[in-house]
């Protein structure tokens, strides 16, 4: 079998799909291939050996079981023969592979000696349809957990053997492991397709997108995944120790003559925005203020309500925190934020969107935090979701638990964010703090005011502490009209590319800072 290029590593089952996998794969066998069947179960594999025979194929087909999913995908990669193993992960869908995927990645490697990993752009065959699904490019801050490299990839099996091949030891995340680890010594080549081009389909019901998907997710499996990257983070010299780098956060600004200010964004919300200025005025700290942004230009409706709450309004009331109004004709979150913070006359900023509100003692319980800890830079609350019905009724979703976002440790939360997508809310930020470093105001690829706090978490965690409040502070609001509602993977995709290269920009630092 001195001729061997590839070699196959399929799963078997005994479920419906793995004919059909099974029959795309023999298709594509000549004298350069082998195929090995892993995880038989049930499976009678015994006719595709026999027709590989009958057929003239020069391959061979094994069966191969074990214990664990690292330990049966080793077994498979270290009895391959060929310099080059093409794994297909079907354990739960159906694969079907295109004519001319073993010629295309099989040159691909000659071209690319360095590579250690080939993923590509596939179709998706759901629910009678079919649509093309394309991937991201990787670079070294693709390090989320969830993020989508498709079921089929060609490995370097010399580059496996660098890395030490799959972690035995993981029960969750050994994929993710694998890909980091080669990412550190290798290429990770994408072939992307324009049209027509991908390199294989996945059959698969569909299933919506939910932003509050990684509740749900095993807390095991999270923990064992914070490892998997707390490692990585350190072979690249981009770890941050506990407590280290940690300084005293700045001064107050000379002008600060309250406590806090809110500073809400808003675009077009007129029937939102009393509510989220009410829950401001009805704070247990009462030296507060709250400071609308619009940026929808002079003729947004949202500036009539907002002016209700202001001197003249019939909702204005000199005992409760005022509100200041700043009207902008760019929609850019991060101007927002920023000028907001250059007019503040409070010591901190506190979130609050323009549809969300604020529990009565979000602010006491903030600068609780502030207190406790002169090095503390930013405090991170938690919260409930609630529904907004179509008849103006709320209610507490109550399927889903508070949010504390309890994977932010006091030992490795500002590691474990380069994987996450979230940092909890609300969050609240020193306003000499701001002046200083700014909110991102899309100046990162692709982004579309999305992340501008996510990346101002990510700087602030290297220089300060992070304090937590766990009580439930704050209240998102979820309905047809908001911005999560229904995310298109178009929006998904853009939103990942902000948020990777703000993880990208922040390894970079980790790395200069330590040298």
């Amino acid at each position: 079998m001195s001729d061997l290029k590839i070699s196959f590593i399929v799963h078997g089952s005994g479920k419906a799909h793995f004919a059909n996998t099974m029959r795309s794969v023999m298709a594509q066998s000549d004298a350069g291939t082998e195929i090995i069947i892993i995880n038989p179960e049930d499976a009678n594999i015994a006719p595709y050996l026999s027709e590989l025979k009958e057929k003239g194929v020069q391959a061979s087909a094994s069966a191969i079981q074990s214990s664990s999913y690292a330990e049966l995908l080793n077994t498979a990669f270290k009895a391959a023969k060929a310099p080059y193993l093409l794994y297909i992960d079907n354990r739960d869908t159906e694969i079907q592979l295109k004519q001319g995927i073993v010629e295309l990645l099989f040159l691909e490697m000659q071209y690319q000696p360095n590579a250690g990993m080939v993923y590509a752009d596939y179709e998706l065959h759901e629910n009678g349809t079919d649509k093309e699904i394309h991937l991201l490019k990787h670079h070294p801050g693709r390090l989320r957990d969830n993020q989508d490299y498709g079921k089929v990839f060609l490995f370097n099996k010399q580059a496996l053997s660098d890395v030490g091949f799959a972690d035995e030891s993981l029960q969750f995340n050994t994929l993710y492991d694998l890909r980091l680890k080669l990412s550190e010594k290798h290429s990770l080549i994408h072939i992307a397709n324009r049209y027509a081009g991908s390199l294989y389909t996945i059959k698969s019901s569909s299933t919506a997108h939910n932003v509050f998907d990684y509740l749900m997710a095993g807390k095991e499996s999270q923990q064992e995944a914070e490892a998997v990257l707390s490692e990585h983070l350190k072979r690249i010299n981009a770890y941050l120790e506990p407590g280290a780098y940690y300084n005293a956060r700045p001064n107050p600004p000379e002008d600060a003559t309250l406590k806090a200010s809110v500073i809400i964004p808003v675009n077009n919300r007129p029937e939102f925005i009393g509510t989220a200025i009410e829950s401001v005025q009805a704070q247990t700290v009462s030296d507060v203020e709250v400071i609308i942004v619009v940026n929808g230009g002079v003729d947004d409706p949202t500036i009539p309500e907002v002016e209700r709450y202001q001197k003249g309004g019939d909702k204005y009331n000199p005992d409760k925190p005022q509100v200041q109004l700043l009207v902008f004709d760019i929609n850019n979150l991060g101007l927002c934020l920023n000028m907001g913070a250059q007019v503040a006359k409070g010591q901190y900023y506190v979130q609050l969107d323009s549809d969300d509100r604020l529990k009565p003692d979000a602010v006491e319980k903030i600068l609780a935090v502030y207190n406790s800890d002169p090095k503390i830079g930013m405090v991170i609350g938690s919260y409930e979701v609630w529904q907004l019905a179509e008849d103006g009724t709320y209610s507490r979703m109550e399927e889903l638990p508070v949010v504390t976002h309890d994977e932010w440790t006091e030992e490795n939360g500002r590691n474990n964010l380069l994987r996450i997508n979230g940092a909890g809310a609300p969050r609240s930020i020193p306003i000499a703090l701001i002046r200083e470093m700014g909110f991102s105001m899309n100046e990162e690829p692709y982004a579309r005011n999305y992340g501008e706090d996510y990346g101002m978490v990510l700087r602030i965690s290297e220089r300060h502490r992070i304090g937590r409040v766990w009580d439930a502070i704050y209240e998102v609001v979820r309905h047809s009209g908001g911005t999560d509602h229904s995310i298109d993977q178009a929006t998904i995709d853009r939103n990942d590319e902000a948020k990777d290269f703000m993880r990208l920009e922040t390894v970079q630092r980790r790395q200069i800072m330590k040298l």
